[in-house]
């Protein structure tokens, strides 16, 4: 059974991932009002991870007969300058959830949690590469953004990726 304070961390942290879901597909929406369909199709993959990674955790907390308590979603924004700034927020987005799930590790440590610290595991190893593949594709929009035309043939590409 988990202690109340690791409980209510992964309760708050299930409202982070939905929260992430939800800005990716703000994000989307974006991409989608400035006809970069590529750009709304990765947005909207990556929507679904997020709604994953939110479920992955409400799975472990019923598992560990913890109790889910689904708190309020915070609304995203909806405006955006532009897609360097898109790709820019959501890289910011990523390091915050990243220094989120560390912090869940840490009181993990501190409680003595074993099987929390190994479902924390695998999000510690998604994150690592859920910053790096942001990383890459803010490094190319940055490359490309004086030219315009370029990012046409970087949102084809975006339009190539495939849920996990």
């Amino acid at each position: 059974m988990l202690k109340k304070t690791m409980q209510e961390a992964l309760n708050a942290h299930i409202q982070e991932e939905f929260y992430s879901s939800y800005l990716y597909l703000s994000m989307s929406a974006y991409c989608h009002s400035i006809n970069l369909k590529g750009f709304a199709h990765w947005m909207q993959v990556q929507s679904g991870e997020e709604n994953k990674h939110a479920m992955k955790m409400f799975d472990f907390l019923i598992q560990r007969e913890g109790k889910v308590a689904l708190k309020e979603i915070q609304k995203p924004p909806h405006d955006f300058k532009s897609i360097l700034d898109v790709m820019q927020k959501a890289l910011e987005h990523e390091k915050k959830i990243t220094a989120l799930i560390n912090k869940l590790y840490e009181l993990s440590l501190k409680e003595k949690d074993y099987p929390t610290q190994t479902m924390l595991q695998w999000f510690i190893t998604e994150q690592v590469e859920e910053e790096a593949q942001v990383s890459e594709i803010l490094q190319k929009v940055e490359l490309v953004h004086e030219k315009g035309s370029a990012i046409l043939y970087l949102d084809k590409e975006m339009k190539k990726r495939e849920a996990k």
